[in-house]
């Protein structure tokens, strides 16, 4: 019973403690491959703007789609307006 209960705590302690666990997917587009005639293809969720997955693609057949893990914003945030000093 106690060892059970020690793997239990161990095993705990490491999926809390795995970096991996919270960490963000920064990237917002996936590749996604054709295959070809034998079928099979492929993802790729590791590119930041839609241009990037669409040279990617190009040329080898598949198209992008959103990466649904995606956790970064929305969309960029508005550029601020300068103000004007005054005289």
């Amino acid at each position: 019973m106690r060892r059970l209960l020690a793997a239990t705590i161990i095993a705990a302690v490491v999926v809390v403690l795995t970096p991996a666990a919270g960490m963000a997917d920064p990237y917002k587009w996936c590749a996604v491959y054709s295959g070809g005639m034998g079928g099979g293809g492929g993802t790729n969720c590791g590119f930041l703007t839609i241009e990037q997955c669409r040279a990617t693609v190009s040329g080898i057949g598949g198209f992008c789609d959103p990466n649904p893990f995606y956790t970064g914003p929305a969309e960029r945030p508005a550029k601020r307006a300068r103000k004007r000093a005054r005289y």
